[in-house]
């Protein structure tokens, strides 16, 4: 069912990252909405390049970060919008044949341009550099804003890529002017074999991605993978003791690094999965730049102040309910949110979930079915498809049926529209949290009055 997961990956003389420097002008981004296309059409930019890009609905977060460096974004996919002289198509997953933008892919083909996908064209643009990749089931994007604060806060003037907004540089991309490189690196197709790292970061390591990965032993070969190829003189930095991490250490040639015994830090973020996302990134700032001060850690750390949508404050509704929003769609992911927003409130805790992908959540239906224990009240929005086609094995109503067999109350709704209505009623004292990776976050951008800051 799965392709062969072997890849052997070479740097070829008209690769993205040979031809930026061999005077390559002009790449067009297919699905330049994406947060990690985004991040890399930013850093094409910063290589003198100009840069275009069309999305059927980019996000507006994502828009005014290009904006920023003055990236057109085309809405909408069709053929005419690729440049005729462009040099370089870079595409992302969901740009395959069938979906609305392949249109584009076909006319680079009959132009005659070059196209790479996006893992692809970041694996080429990171050979050659000092490359640290944050990979793991849960809390990557974190870490990597993480570790991209601290390393510039130190002077080390990393270049990096990461997988929200870091409210920290307001961007998911950092430029930097060494040859640190660091970018989240994400398992989904076996994307993080197409990396070379020196520094590899496995912050945990659980079954995911259950439409490629049928096991979670199949996951772990592609790990085992990646980890095999990270080079004598570099590291491994991760927890030693996780039981489905630890097997795949046995024939790793780098050294590797327990960044559970950093020490615990002060954090303005909540929970303990953050304790440990903040120990890896310290960890690894020390393997990646010797010269750091256990002060500068401490003090980069403490000052973190998030990313879009992981544990996001959003405001307050009408009636004066606190709202928050957080990417969490895996299981574990949502029980330990649950549980720091639990730890932060006596008030009911109110939560609407974005179920992502058919597949996830039949897969892994029976962890859904306890993730909730700390919430009141859950309503599930209809399953996100993404990739996916509806086969009628699973259903948010299914879903719901399983929460309230545990005894949470739950409920599946139609729409976000209904999902809206109904947390409106929200009293003052109580808390809403918006969960999920798909569009979930706009259902807390429209109930939430606009924060005004004082002078």
């Amino acid at each position: 069912m799965n392709p062969v997961r072997d890849k052997t990956l070479e740097m070829s003389a008209d690769s993205p990252a040979s031809r930026v420097s061999n005077g390559m002008k002009k790449a067009y981004f297919i699905g330049i909405g994406g947060i990690g296309m985004s991040a890399l059409a930013q850093y094409f930019k910063d290589q003198g390049m100009t840069v275009t890009g069309s999305d059927r609905d980019p996000s507006p977060k994502v828009y005014e970060v290009l904006a920023t460096k003055e990236i057109e974004v085309l809405v909408g996919h069709n053929a005419s919008n690729v440049p005729t002289d462009a040099d370089l198509v870079v595409y992302s997953d969901a740009v395959v044949d069938g979906s609305e933008g392949f249109v584009e892919r076909l006319r680079a083909r009959e132009l005659g341009i070059k196209e790479e996908s996006y893992f692809a064209a970041l694996g080429e643009v990171s050979k050659g550099k000092k490359t640290v990749a944050v990979a793991g089931t849960h809390g990557k994007t974190t870490t990597t804003g993480m570790l991209a604060k601290i390393l510039s806060d130190a002077g080390a003037s990393p270049t990096a890529i990461v997988g929200s907004i870091v409210k920290d540089f307001g961007s998911n991309y950092l430029h930097g002017d060494s040859d640190l490189f660091v970018v989240e690196a994400c398992e989904y197709k076996d994307h993080l074999l197409e990396l070379s790292p020196e520094i590899l970061v496995i912050t945990n390591l659980e079954w995911d991605h259950t439409d490629w990965f049928p096991s979670l032993e199949v996951l772990q070969e592609t790990f085992r993978k990646a980890i095999s190829r990270v080079p004598a003189n570099g590291a491994i930095v991760t927890d030693p003791a996780n039981p489905n991490i630890a097997p795949l250490l046995v024939n790793a040639k780098a050294q590797v690094i327990d960044y559970t015994k950093e020490p615990a830090y002060e954090l303005r973020l909540p929970g303990e999965f953050n304790q440990m996302n903040a120990r890896a990134a310290a960890a690894a700032a020390r393997v990646a730049f010797s010269q750091i001060e256990n002060t500068t850690i401490y003090g980069s750390i403490s000052n973190f102040q998030g990313t879009w949508r992981r544990f996001e404050y959003k405001g307050k509704t009408k009636n004066g309910a606190d709202v928050y929003d957080d990417y969490a769609h895996h299981p574990t992911a949502v029980r330990e949110t649950l549980r720091a927003l639990r730890a932060k409130t006596d008030g009911k805790i109110y939560v609407a979930f974005h179920p992502h992908l058919y597949s996830r959540t039949r897969d892994l239906l029976d962890e859904f079915a306890t993730a909730f224990v700390d919430a009141d009240k859950v309503f599930i929005a209809p399953i996100y498809a993404a990739r996916e086609v509806d086969d009628g094995t699973i259903s948010s109503a299914i879903l719901a049926e399983r929460i309230r067999a545990t005894g949470v109350d739950a409920t599946a709704l139609d729409s976000f529209g209904a999902i809206e209505k109904a947390l409106n009623e929200v009293e003052q004292g109580d808390t809403i949290i918006t969960m999920g990776a798909g569009d979930i976050y706009k259902v807390a951008d429209n109930i939430t009055k606009p924060i005004i800051l004082a002078n």
